[in-house]
């Protein structure tokens, strides 16, 4: 058991690791991509227009989708750590619902605790019957 335990902690920080190196490297992409378009371009918003250097303009998007993924993010993990919550409360009321003893109707319809019937004292016709005394 520990030993699954230690594999799936070295996974993790395996793809810890991979996350962070790709990270690293699509900033250093994003970059240099940046340093290289410095001249000035016109930007149009919905009422105005003004002059921004294309080095900025890059940045700001890059950074607005990374707030945006990390956003979604936040909202799946939170979609799913409840839907974790509420996955662990029904499998503790079907594990109490197992442990617990079955309720035993009685023919007066009163509930009683017991898991077995008590045998009827009427005899089964098709049961073989001793007649040997």
């Amino acid at each position: 058991m520990d030993k699954i335990i230690f594999k799936q902690k070295r996974g993790i920080r395996m793809k810890t690791q991979w996350m962070i190196i790709s990270a690293l490297l699509f900033a250093l992409i994003t970059a240099i991509f940046a340093v290289i378009n410095v001249e000035s371009v016109e930007v149009n918003f919905l009422f105005t227009q003004t002059q921004t250097p294309l080095i900025l303009v890059i940045l700001a998007s890059t950074l607005l989708g990374g707030l945006t993924v990390f956003l979604f993010g936040i909202l799946r993990q939170y979609k799913l750590q409840r839907q974790v919550r509420q996955l662990e409360k029904q499998l503790a009321a079907y594990t109490m619902a197992a442990d617990a003893p079955a309720a035993y109707t009685n023919a007066a319809g009163d509930a009683s605790q017991e898991t077995v019937p008590k045998e009827s004292t009427a005899t089964d016709p098709s049961a073989p019957t001793d007649r040997s005394s």
